[in-house]
């Protein structure tokens, strides 16, 4: 794939700054570029600057990096190959040297790219070779036919400014570089462009805005010999700047505000664009910039800020259609990742590889598998949200937010210290009561808070459930049968709304005693649908299944849903305590499934929750989802509006009574013990002991007098517990007004990673391992081998790439064109550098000033280059 065309103009080969850069330095180029002179041969031939474009052009599409398409196994980008083939036979030839340094007449190459014949003549089926081109050949091989790595492959050698005879011109190092090679063209440098010229050019330039007239008019009466340097820091100060870069970062970023593909569906990055801005403002150094955009999520205790950096690499397109295959659409997620990674660090066309060997760089499709691996351990599932964001995803308040939130965290705190506070008098009170405990103490009556339905179903009449019985608890607006003592009312816990992806969580809990491997528990969904609109928490096969759909499609696979199911199998004919918990989150993670109070693994059979409409289904007990029934015994169904804690989860499957857990000493009670009774206390009964305790005691400190009423005071652990709902309460709702991002999450345990044959995700060849090009730098001493490691390496001093692209764009954007004009291609089939040691120099010295993105692009605008009147003279 040849990603950007190379410049027909020839005397481009001789190399100008760009486009704005010529005009500068080469004020003659017009009169050049209309009426072009042959260019000469030169009288050494350099393989890089005159054969590698030729042989890059013509020939390696069949004989080049790319094995499957070679041609009579011939390669002729690599020496050693080259030299490994050495002897051609060919009819009428005798034996030829396929290159014979030395000896042009007598190497097959220019013996078939000069044969009249157009059956035998290279390249086979295209125009002949230019004569220039030949000539370039034929010399290059009389001197010898040396090969030379690929400029760009090689790590970057800081060079000494060259020495000039106008040195009074120079104002810093790049003015030696450009002055240099003008003076060895006969060339002189433009004139200074006038003041407000100058002050229009570097206003655009930094900040994407023409300065004021009162700017122009301050700039043009300071005659202080650094005014225009201090308009430079003012500019470089200013909050435009940020903007400036980041409209170039986002467009290389593919930033958008809808998802592409089916329906455009509207999403929301403006939080990673925000930190894109913020992070040019604060000139955070560009090393930094790299390594959080690609793996902040993987820095020790990463911030907020370094997680939604790797917002980066979340806003490829996402496909939400339905019946798409969510592999396919993984894969695709993935692909692009690793082709804009190297497009944007490395300059190379990687994606070019993802079928086959790169056909003009060394880029094997093993070697791009095995970037691959970096990128696809992520949890997302390849299908996209119909709206908003699709996870992984992390709330990311706006600072005007966070400090909203930190009040409200503030208030929590304060209301957590005030229950602390209380800790000695509940626990004091607490063993006093428990003493007082009988064997009547009822198993329920914990965690009620966001309890919106619970039937006990106590009597055996009751929990039975036969296989064509089953109660329905009736919805919002709707009867339900007399005997059920509670309904699910507002808000309903099935309406996960939430633009952002904040939405309404849920718990189901029941206790159950199966007497057939498959039926339904609780459902809240179409009565013979499976799967359909609202949810359902199911057996299937001995298995738990939740099911969470959104979209009234009456389809599994909405886009809008998720399915899991429990690795292992639940045991007829045993009693089982079953509970499922969603977070509300539209993440998957934000699913998990109980048995017995031990949260289970779960298997993803379908990852695409999203919002979910409201629905009108009733609670149903021991029906719904399907045809199936449930058969065995239900009992103690509980709804809650929330996700419980794996805590509160435990306790619900506690099957002891409190007076059991009361008669065990409190050392000695197991953890779901000890919250079961300890919640109960804490909300049903330290209030009124406390303060009983509390006028008992001022009783006995006066005996002679009757005992008063005493007034509670202010704070009590009833305030206390209201104070701290309400705080949580307050936090949650909060949350669900607070923008997201997409963002990069890893996976506890790495995917493994296949290389794909032709490049279709169901052809899965050889396992590959994660790995950077054999060809470039291994990663860094001590760096891990992940996206974080890849980052490092990618800043490594020794990455011979990153530094040299990063300047070259900020070349381009201050010119026009950069030094190596095809900025995203620094392979074989982009451009050469128009001045190598002054690409160099700037990209060492970004290194030495440790990659100071400003202070890089204050050496360019205040250099004598830039500041050159843009006039094309005669």
């Amino acid at each position: 794939m040849r990603s950007i065309p190379r410049s027909k103009v020839t005397l481009g080969r001789i190399g100008w700054l760009g486009a704005l850069a010529v005009a500068l330095a080469c004020p003659t180029w017009s009169l050049l570029a209309q009426n072009p002179r042959p260019e000469p041969v030169p009288q050494t031939v350099q393989f890089n600057r005159d054969i590698r474009p030729i042989l890059s052009d013509k020939c390696y599409r069949c004989h080049g990096p790319d094995s499957g398409t070679r041609r009579a196994g011939l390669r002729l980008d690599d020496a050693e190959a080259v030299l490994k083939d050495a002897v051609r036979t060919a009819p009428a030839d005798g034996s030829l040297k396929v290159i014979a340094p030395g000896d042009p007449d007598h190497s097959a190459v220019l013996r078939r790219i000069t044969a009249s014949d157009p059956g035998r003549r290279m390249p086979y089926g295209e125009e002949p070779l230019a004569p220039r081109e030949v000539a370039l050949i034929r010399r290059w091989i009389e001197q010898g036919a040396q090969y030379e790595p690929h400029w760009a492959f090689s790590a970057p050698v800081r060079p000494e400014p060259p020495a000039v005879r106008n040195a009074a011109w120079l104002r810093n190092p790049i003015d030696a570089f450009i002055l240099d090679r003008l003076e060895r063209e006969g060339l002189q440098p433009s004139p200074a462009a006038d003041r407000p010229t100058l002050l229009r050019r570097v206003t655009f330039d930094l900040t994407g805005l023409p300065p004021t007239p009162a700017e122009v008019a301050a700039f043009v009466a300071d005659d202080a010999p650094d005014a225009y340097e201090q308009a430079v820091d003012r500019l470089l100060a200013s909050p435009r700047y940020g903007e400036r870069m980041a409209a170039s970062w986002l467009a290389a970023a593919r930033f958008a505000d809808s998802s592409g593909y089916f329906a455009d569906q509207r999403r929301d990055m403006s939080r990673w664009r925000d930190w894109v801005i913020d992070a040019f403002n604060r000139n955070l150094t560009f090393d930094r910039f790299t390594i959080e955009q690609l793996a902040g999520d993987l820095l020790p205790n990463a911030t907020l800020d370094q997680q939604i950096a790797t917002g980066f690499n979340r806003n490829h397109r996402m496909n939400s259609e339905m019946g798409i295959i969510a592999e396919e659409f993984f894969v695709e997620s993935v692909v692009d990742r690793v082709s804009t990674t190297g497009t944007v660090w490395l300059g190379l066309t990687v994606g070019c590889a993802r079928c086959h060997d790169h056909k003009f760089d060394p880029i094997t499709q093993e070697e791009f598998y095995q970037l691959f691996a970096y990128f696809n351990s992520i949890a997302e599932s390849g299908i996209g949200q119909k709206t908003g964001n699709t996870p992984p995803v992390v709330d990311a308040p706006t600072p005007e937010q966070q400090a909203e939130l930190e009040a409200i965290e503030e208030r929590n705190a304060a209301a957590e210290a005030q229950l602390a506070a209380f800790q000695p008098q509940i626990e004091k009170a607490q063993r006093l009561w428990e003493q007082s405990l009988g064997d009547s103490e009822p198993i329920v009556g914990v965690q009620e808070d966001g309890l919106t339905a619970h039937f006990p179903l106590t009597s055996p009449r009751e929990r039975h459930f036969d296989g064509r019985r089953f109660v329905d608890g009736g919805s919002a607006g709707r009867r339900g049968p007399k005997t059920l003592d509670a309904y699910l009312q507002e808000p309903d816990p099935n309406a996960f709304d939430g633009v952002y992806g904040g939405g309404r969580a849920l718990t189901l809990a029941a206790w159950i005693e199966p007497e057939a491997a498959t039926g339904p528990i609780i459902t809240r969904t179409l009565l013979d649908t499976p799967r359909g609109q609202g949810f359902s928490l199911l057996l299937v096969g001995g298995k738990l299944q939740l099911n969470l759909v959104g979209g009234n499609t009456g389809l599994w696979m909405d886009n809008d849903s998720g399915h899991v199911e429990t690795v292992a199998s639940i045991a007829p004919h045993a009693r089982h305590h079953v509970a499922a918990t969603y977070d509300g989150s539209r993440q998957i993670e934000g699913v998990a499934v109980y048995v017995d109070g031990e949260r289970q693994e779960l298997q993803v059979l379908f990852n695409g929750l999203g919002p979910q409409d409201p629905t009108e289904h009733p609670l149903r007990i021991g029906a719904g989802g399907g045809p199936e029934r449930f058969r065995g015994s239900i009992w103690d169904v509980r709804v809650y509006d929330r996700a419980l804690a794996p805590e509160q989860v435990a306790a619900l499957a506690e099957p002891a009574a409190l007076a059991a857990i009361a008669a065990i000493p409190p050392a000695r009670r197991t953890a779901p013990q000890a919250f079961k009774i300890d919640s109960y206390f804490l909300v049903h009964q330290a209030d009124a002991r406390i303060d009983a305790a509390r006028i008992e005691e001022r009783r006995r400190q006066r005996p002679s007098v009757s005992p008063p009423r005493y007034p509670k005071p202010d704070v009590t652990v009833d305030t206390v517990l209201a104070e701290l709902e309400a705080a949580r309460q307050q936090k949650a709702e909060f949350l669900n007004t607070v923008p997201t991002v997409m963002v990069m999450q890893e996976l506890p345990r790495a995917r493994d990673a296949h290389l794909l044959l032709r490049g279709n995700y169901d052809r899965p060849g050889r396992k590959v391992q994660r790995s950077t090009p054999a060809w470039l730098p291994p990663l860094p001493a001590g760096a891990p081998n992940n996206r974080l490691g890849l980052a490092m390496w990618l800043v490594d001093p020794s990455h011979p790439l990153t530094a040299r692209v990063a300047v070259n764009r900020f070349w381009e954007m201050n010119f026009g064109t950069g030094l190596v004009r095809s900025a995203d291609n620094f392979g074989s089939q982009g451009d050469l550098p128009s001045h190598p040691a002054l690409l160099d120099w700037l990209a060492t010295e970004l290194v030495r000033i440790g990659w100071d993105v400003k202070a890089m692009h204050r050496l360019i605008v205040t250099s004598a280059t830039y500041r050159q009147s843009s006039a094309v003279t005669p």
